[in-house]
């Protein structure tokens, strides 16, 4: 009994000190997607960091077909930021004073809530703050869109509908992951469309390979004309001879992107419908296969024609970023 009491003593102790130096137990974060809490005092909102985060942040979103922000901002002065914002999902938090020697700016994660991203400046004078903001404009972008991303990702691979994984990875050797609610639209040899649909909204993921001829392949102009062949093929529209393809009126954003260990164009732009007036904004991916003899292509597309639609094309644009050769 004395060597039982003993034992169960170090047990309880060992287990404190794991508690004590492991890691701690985070609550969930709040707010809605695109949404960042920026903690600041009212005469640095007003001047030049809040002109300059504005600038950075708020600016209109690219290849939407009505004006929205990157990100919508909620100004919380300094004394009022309380637990409440604390758990937010993106927190900026800039911070001026005569006391800080040199200007400095921390990316953090999961500091009050998880997966949570929290962004501090620090700087002697505001005109110091909205020069950092500036410098670090492209950086600031890209970590509330990751971490933005990043969430959809891990919710999709949490309530994952496998069965659609293991489709379109028999055809084409790799796949995304698609949430519940996700469905199987159509599927010949060389294209498959999967959607998400509820009355007003559809979420749309087509994944298509097309032979790859050269290098030139890999041009917007290129890019749209396969899109637009392929499409029209695929994809038809509400009515007769109406079906899906580009709105050439617009120059589409064209780039190289390297991530997850892949590297792959991006393309953005607005679809509409040949002979009617559906349309909606999109995101396409394009890389080779693992033989060099195909493109494929991966697209997400949304049409919302009652709603804002920057959050809608963020979950499943992120949908085809989780796309994994398998």
């Amino acid at each position: 009994m004395k060597n039982f009491n003993f034992l169960l003593l170090i047990l309880i102790g060992s287990l404190l000190a794991s508690c004590k130096g492991g890691p701690k137990l985070m609550p969930n974060i709040s707010g809605k997607a695109g949404e960042i809490v920026v903690v600041i005092s009212k005469g640095d909102w007003e001047s030049d960091p809040g002109i300059a985060i504005r600038s950075v942040l708020a600016q209109e979103h690219p290849y939407l077909p009505q004006r929205e922000p990157l990100f919508t901002l909620i100004n919380i002065p300094e004394n009022a930021f309380s637990n409440i914002f604390q758990i937010h999902r993106n927190i900026i938090i800039v911070h001026t004073g005569v006391n800080v020697k040199e200007p400095t700016i921390a990316y953090q994660e999961n500091v009050w809530a998880a997966p949570q991203t929290v962004v501090t400046i620090s700087t002697a004078n505001a005109k110091d703050a909205a020069d950092l903001i500036n410098r670090e404009s492209d950086k600031l972008i890209n970590v509330f869109l990751q971490a933005e991303r990043n969430r959809n990702i891990a919710n999709a691979k949490k309530y994952e509908e496998r069965g659609l994984r293991d489709v379109v990875t028999a055809t084409f050797g790799g796949s995304p992951y698609f949430p519940k609610g996700y469905t199987l639209k159509k599927k010949t040899d060389d294209f498959i469309w999967i959607s998400y649909e509820t009355t007003y909204t559809i979420q749309g993921v087509f994944i298509y390979k097309y032979p790859f001829r050269d290098s030139s392949d890999f041009t917007p102009s290129r890019l749209l004309e396969i899109r637009n062949e392929v499409l029209a093929r695929n994809v038809p529209g509400p009515l007769e001879n109406t079906y899906m393809t580009t709105n050439m009126s617009i120059e589409p954003g064209f780039r190289w992107v390297k991530y997850n260990k892949r590297t792959f164009a991006e393309l953005k732009s607005l679809w509409e419908v040949q002979n009617d007036f559906m349309g909606g904004p999109f995101v396409d991916h394009i890389f080779l296969d693992k033989e060099k003899k195909n493109l494929i292509i991966l697209e997400a597309f949304v049409y919302a024609p009652r709603y804002d639609k920057r959050n809608y094309l963020r979950q499943v644009e992120s949908i085809i970023y989780s796309f994994e050769f398998f």
